[in-house]
């Protein structure tokens, strides 16, 4: 299982609660399971500061920690997502379902909704190059809020503008305080140079690709898709509004749900 830096991993083995560095100090536990036993594993991206403090309030100061169910509070550990393993003695993969003993332990594995958002990206270009616009769609993963973001391009290609509209609702999701980002855009182009599948030989390309990555980084978590045109319609209306803008003029909507 591959780690990421300032990853970490939480698990849950009856009433206790581990939190461990790396899945790689998680095997003697692995090891000496038994098939039936409940024994949940979530990985992190960035263990919060403020469980950092708590931690070391209650004398869990060191590599790894472990603590009673009971003392764990919402929104403790940020967003950990379910993490499968392959049990030592068995030959099926074991589903995670979050049960726990303690209603505290529920509600703290669950994703904290209001730091993530999903992003839906497009770029319109009439004449390729011609006047271009960059549209992008990013909603709160909670479902409470819903921002239009429209930005004009001038006279540049749709690869161009489709970067343009990557960047622009990168920016915005940094801007409105989001650290976990899911995207997706029609461009499989844009799409496979940010996740360095495909090379990059335009130079202007190189150039935006880099900026996106540089806003990439700043997400504790980030995963991008391709999707057909018929699934990124929204975005498209806001890239084609966005072509009659001036050059690095941006409209924004917000519509709270």
């Amino acid at each position: 299982m591959a780690e990421q830096k300032d990853a970490f991993f939480v698990v849950t083995k009856g009433d206790v609660v581990g939190i461990y560095k790396s899945f790689s100090d998680i095997q003697p536990l692995l090891s000496s399971s038994v098939p039936g036993e409940t024994l949940n594993i979530y990985k992190g991206f960035s263990l919060p500061q403020k469980t950092q403090e708590y931690l070391d309030s209650h004398g869990l100061k060191g590599a790894s920690y472990s603590l009673s169910a009971a003392d764990v509070h919402e929104g403790l550990f940020g967003r950990i997502d379910a993490c499968p393993y392959q049990h030592p003695s068995s030959s099926q993969r074991r589903a995670f379902d979050g049960n726990s003993s303690s209603k505290s332990l529920q509600r703290a594995i669950q994703s904290d909704n209001s730091l993530s958002c999903i992003l839906e990206f497009d770029g319109a270009s009439k004449g390729n190059p011609g006047p271009s616009g960059a549209g992008a769609v990013l909603r709160a993963e909670d479902g409470s809020k819903v921002y239009r973001l429209r930005e004009g391009v001038g006279h540049q290609t749709n690869n161009v503008a489709e970067y343009r509209a990557l960047i622009l609702g990168l920016r915005h999701a940094i801007k409105k305080g989001y650290k976990h980002i899911r995207v997706q855009g029609d461009s499989l182009l844009v799409c496979n140079q940010i996740q360095g599948l495909w090379k990059i030989k335009n130079q202007n390309m190189a150039y935006l690709c880099n900026e996106a990555k540089e806003l990439k980084a700043r997400f504790l978590s980030f995963k991008i898709n391709h999707v057909l045109r018929e699934y990124n319609s929204e975005a498209d209306v806001q890239a084609n509004l966005a072509i009659n803008l001036k050059a690095g003029q941006v409209e924004e909507d917000c519509q709270l749900l």
